[in-house]
């Protein structure tokens, strides 16, 4: 009973209802972005908006395809042969590109498959596109996951990274994981929700703006002195507060979640929810599919906000006014967006990624680690990790604040 009055007692709040009115609206604006500004080519000029996401899934439906060695050789081929045919080039001065018919039949409808085969022959950091593809010596074959393991070693091996010989043999474990030949698809819906995560962000910041008074309003109401005296004031009236505080922050993100996949799902489709990450970035070193990697990340953030939910109440137990709790709490969760990783390896780099707000990112083509010893964590594991030990920790000492309170 104490803790559905309690959970009421939050939802029936006239500021409640605002604030998330607000932060799932601002939510599905900027999920929905993607969709109002998505814009795609023909030969007749732009399609923008749902006509242009039908046009390029029905584009993409004949590129369900298994990435063989024997298609990615004859498919560098085709191209190599479009670039010898001069009436197909193009050149602007610096590069050559397909221009006419050769680029709208032959390539537009599959260039971002062709960037893909393209970049895998890159350097680290270095992005190729489909016009880089006839300068390859395919003689002998196409060599394409042989030369993925050796960009992949590069990576590694890179001095700058200054990886352990534990953080290799990590890595490498875990690349080996993944299966090949790889199955491509049509899979934008995904792309663009693993893509738009950090947008949760202002979802999480709207949930402890509603959990900030759980504590510190009763100290303004002046409604402590009457609590804390009251037969269950220090014991179950306490846990109901937290217990009623997580719950409602639990089903606030699970309507945040609802908007923010849904309509980008809604929009593009399902397809390419059984397929592996590895599509988007050769190199990727997860052996998830895009499903799995979404599901994975939506678990983490629901880490943080459960960690922040506990930040808040303990500063609620601490402070006599909501607007207080606020000033540590935004700070918390959005000067880290103003910082940018130069790296993924040192201090200043580790810790960066593992603060509340870049940690609702994947970085699923980073190869971020944490090493205990001889004991090695990627950076998706450490944050699940982090922040559950840090939520546990910071539960007792908010109902401890809270009853140690001095009334006054």
């Amino acid at each position: 009973m104490l803790l559905k009055y309690e959970f009421l007692k939050i939802l029936r709040k006239k500021s409640t209802l605002i604030v998330m009115a607000i932060s799932l609206i601002v939510t599905g604006f900027f999920f929905g972005l993607p969709i109002m500004q998505y814009q795609t080519y023909n030969q007749n000029g732009i399609i923008k908006g749902t006509a242009g996401i039908a046009y390029e899934k029905e584009q993409c439906k004949a590129l369900s395809v298994l990435l063989s060695e024997e298609y990615i050789t004859d498919t560098i081929k085709e191209v190599q042969e479009l670039f010898k045919n001069p009436d197909n080039v193009g050149y602007d001065g610096n590069e050559q590109f397909l221009i006419g018919n050769a680029y709208w039949n032959e390539i537009a409808p599959r260039e971002k498959l062709l960037n893909l085969i393209a970049n895998n022959y890159s350097e680290p950091n270095e992005l190729l596109g489909y016009n880089n593809l006839p300068n390859l010596d395919i003689a002998k074959g196409a060599f394409f996951y042989q030369t993925r393991d050796s960009k992949i070693k590069a990576l590694l091996n890179n001095p700058s990274h200054t990886f352990s010989s534990e953080q290799k043999q990590y890595w490498n474990r875990m690349v080996g994981k993944v299966d090949i030949p790889l199955q491509y698809g049509y899979h934008e819906g995904w792309n663009i929700i693993i893509s738009s995560f950090e947008l949760l962000m202002f979802g999480v910041l709207a949930i402890c703006i509603v959990i900030a008074p759980v504590f510190s309003g009763e100290y303004q109401a002046g409604t402590d002195a009457v609590i804390l005296c009251g037969k269950y004031g220090k014991t179950k009236l306490v846990t109901a507060k937290i217990a009623a505080s997580f719950l409602f922050g639990t089903i606030a993100f699970v309507f945040h979640i609802v908007v923010a996949c849904g309509l980008p799902l809604a929009a593009f489709g399902l397809d390419g929810w059984n397929l592996p990450l590895q599509i988007a970035n050769t190199t990727i070193p997860y052996p998830f599919t895009f499903l799995q990697a979404v599901l994975i990340n939506i678990g983490i953030i629901y880490l943080v906000l459960l960690c922040m939910i506990g930040l808040t109440l303990l500063l609620s137990a601490k402070m006599k006014n909501p607007y207080f709790v606020l000033m540590i709490v935004v700070p918390i969760l959005f000067i880290p967006m103003f910082l940018t990783p130069n790296g993924t390896t040192g201090a200043y780099n580790l810790t960066l990624f593992l603060l509340p707000y870049r940690s609702t990112m994947p970085e699923l083509d980073k190869y971020i680690s944490y090493q205990l010893g001889s004991m090695v964590l990627d950076v998706l594991t450490i944050r699940g990790i982090l922040y559950t030990l840090v939520t546990i920790i910071l539960l007792p000492f908010a109902g401890l604040g809270f009853k140690k309170h001095q009334v006054m």
